[in-house]
């Protein structure tokens, strides 16, 4: 029996002994990752879950205080970072194509101050049956209105003539343009203006393009209404364009 103890010991060599603490390290290092990652998760969770709060707290109490001052702004557009993962927001210069409908025009604003105490200006409101989505159109696009709704990108102001670009979050879930990416051909868009007038649109393209590419933004649109919806693809290596016409 001894024999037998005394054989097993010599089993527990001083490599073995070296490997079993380089395995404890490890796990307790991945142990500790694992935990840090996860509060990051819950925290992002949190944090979305408060915002879209916030917007729905926007949609529900919209106060209409309707603004016909010029809103200033530059003859440019802006690509954004669309899958809520990037922070940076990279300026590029375009023609402008019609004067008449571009972001320089007299903008109707809705103000509302949200229970977080914060105002937000909107022009309108969205609503896309056939992915569940009903959000405000905040007046203007940046990094931190994003994570709160979607926003008016470019364009004239809702349901007139012209090409009204919003933009939206893909979080890969329920939220704001996540389910873009799923529209078809046919799917129904509805845009309710300042005024409470209700326009439905109808989606007749949808195609992929790479972040740099702004030609959906276009004002040419030979009189017509129209609405462009953009966001990012999944793997967020490229954007979702979905076209839609009022019907």
């Amino acid at each position: 029996m001894n024999q037998i103890l005394i054989t097993k010991k010599l089993y527990i060599t001083p490599e073995l002994k070296k490997k079993k603490k380089v395995y404890k390290f490890n796990f307790i290092i991945s142990a500790v990752l694992v935990g840090i990652l996860s509060s990051a998760y819950i925290y992002a969770e949190y944090d979305r879950n408060k915002n879209e709060e916030v917007s729905q707290d926007i949609l529900s109490n919209m106060e209409v205080v309707q603004d016909d001052t010029t809103i200033s702004k530059e003859d440019d557009v802006w690509v954004v970072a669309l899958d809520g993962n990037d922070d940076t927001i990279i300026e590029e210069e375009i023609a402008q194509e019609n004067s008449s409908n571009s972001s320089s025009s007299s903008v109707k604003i809705g103000t509302y101050t949200a229970s977080n105490g914060k105002t937000y200006n909107t022009v309108g409101s969205i609503s896309i049956p056939s992915i569940n989505v009903n959000y405000p159109i905040l007046a203007d696009t940046t990094d931190s209105l994003l994570k709160i709704s979607v926003c008016k990108f470019w364009g004239p102001n809702p349901n007139e003539k012209g090409n009204l670009c919003i933009v939206g979050h893909n979080y890969r879930n329920s939220r704001f343009f996540s389910k873009v990416p799923k529209m078809v051909v046919g799917d129904e868009i509805k845009i309710t203006d300042l005024s409470e007038k209700i326009v439905t649109y109808k989606v007749y393209d949808k195609y992929t393009v790479d972040p740099s590419d702004v030609s959906c933004t276009s004002q040419l649109t030979n009189g017509k209404t129209e609405v462009t919806l953009i966001t990012c693809t999944d793997d967020s290596k490229q954007r979702v364009i979905v076209k839609a016409r009022a019907v």
